[in-house]
């Protein structure tokens, strides 16, 4: 069964203190630098253009005591300044894990930032703007868009336009690949030579990247030791539409024709087409504030590559995902793959949204991994060999 973390204990809030002792200390990096994954010469328009690469940034710390490197994949209009550092100027997960002794890797997905986008290969892009960052990442409880957003309380600032906090994160905004079948096969691709070319690592995303988590497991189920998601692209299936009392949720688009993701994953018996999956809805929500769930009609098929893997979901307690995070562990329990699920709100760690690394108790539920990490990742010596990166 799905386990689930319950009430922080006196253990835990001594940790938090210890963390915030622990972020006062220099920083002491090894080596940093960064390398292009991926990528193919396509010829357009009678020119040879590259797309489909990944700029990934590495540091190494000096005192590396974890074998394996945590590679970042930040989610839609995103880049690796959603871990390198918060809008009001505080410490990122990135250098939280540094201290903590993993290398960490962060990607900038194709199609976007410092990767490269060609319009002719990539297809269109699209932007963000204010008002659906307002209502979804920063100020939520002001939208009262879904039953749990009044919860929020951790974004720093008022989280509006106008705020200096809330203008320094709208401006590392960036526009992105907006097809999901292209993005998330890019970004599969490019994570995939990724981790050829650093060798085994811990993976770890975040909403809209989420989808890509599951097909780069399947893809290397060797190399990717353990996989955190937070609060990974959902519902299963249909896109839902949060629309607001008294409703509050209707269904949207089939945005994840093959359950999770719009890309094939390898359920066993195959499918070779999404047509050849059923799906039916629950006639009844699991409790109360929460959406009927889209899941695989019975039988299920089984998802064999994802089960050997230990995963990680971690979903806060007033984003807009609380409604039907469930939906994504339940999708998984059926078809037979047992993920650690972390709900911030029962584990004691209250008010969080969407972007959790980026709000006040950030590296609270930064520890929160880590210790899921030393429990769930097998430990192995760190090799003096040094790959491409300079990952062990």
């Amino acid at each position: 069964m799905t386990r689930r973390i319950g009430l922080l204990t006196l253990a835990a809030a001594l940790a938090v203190l210890s963390t915030a002792a622990l972020a006062q200390e220099p920083l002491s990096i090894a080596k940093q630098g960064y390398l292009f994954a991926g990528g193919k010469y396509t010829t357009v328009n009678g020119r040879k253009v590259m797309s489909g690469q990944a700029y990934v940034e590495f540091q190494i710390p000096r005192r590396r005591t974890q074998p394996y490197p945590i590679v970042i994949i930040p989610g839609a209009a995103q880049t690796a300044t959603n871990f390198t550092g918060t809008p009001d100027g505080r410490e990122g997960w990135a250098q939280f894990f540094l201290r903590r002794g993993y290398a960490v890797y962060i990607v900038e997905q194709p199609g976007r930032g410092r990767s490269g986008y060609q319009a002719d290969v990539d297809g269109p892009q699209t932007s963000p703007n204010v008002k659906n960052v307002e209502d979804r990442f920063t100020a939520p409880e002001r939208a009262n868009l879904w039953p749990q957003a009044k919860l929020h309380t951790q974004w720093p600032g008022t989280g509006v336009a106008g705020d200096p906090f809330f203008d320094q994160f709208f401006a590392s905004q960036v526009p992105f690949v907006q097809k999901p079948e292209v993005i998330q096969t890019l970004n599969r691709d490019a994570a995939v030579a990724l981790l050829d070319k650093i060798g085994p690592a811990i993976v770890m995303t975040h909403s809209q990247s989420g989808a890509y988590g599951w097909p780069i497991v399947e893809a290397r189920p060797q190399l990717v030791k353990a996989l955190i998601q937070a609060e990974p692209s959902a519902p299963p299936v249909h896109d839902m539409e949060l629309i607001g009392a008294p409703d509050y949720f209707r269904d949207g688009a089939v945005t994840r024709p093959w359950g999770l993701g719009a890309i094939p994953l390898k359920y066993s018996p195959a499918a070779s087409e999404p047509s050849q999956l059923s799906f039916v809805q629950q006639e009844k929500a699991d409790g109360p504030d929460l959406a009927k769930c889209w899941l695989q009609a019975s039988p299920a098929r089984q998802l064999s590559e994802l089960q050997k893997t230990p995963i990680l979901i971690v979903t806060g307690e007033a984003s807009f995902h609380a409604p039907y995070e469930h939906c994504v562990v339940k999708f998984l329990e059926q078809a037979g793959v047992h993920p650690t699920w972390i709900n911030l709100g029962a584990a004691g760690i209250h008010g969080n949204g969407h972007m959790m690394m980026l709000e006040k108790n950030s590296l609270q539920i930064a520890d929160v991994i880590v210790k899921w990490l030393a429990k769930a990742v097998k430990p192995a010596p760190v090799s003096r060999t040094v790959r491409v990166g300079a990952t062990r």
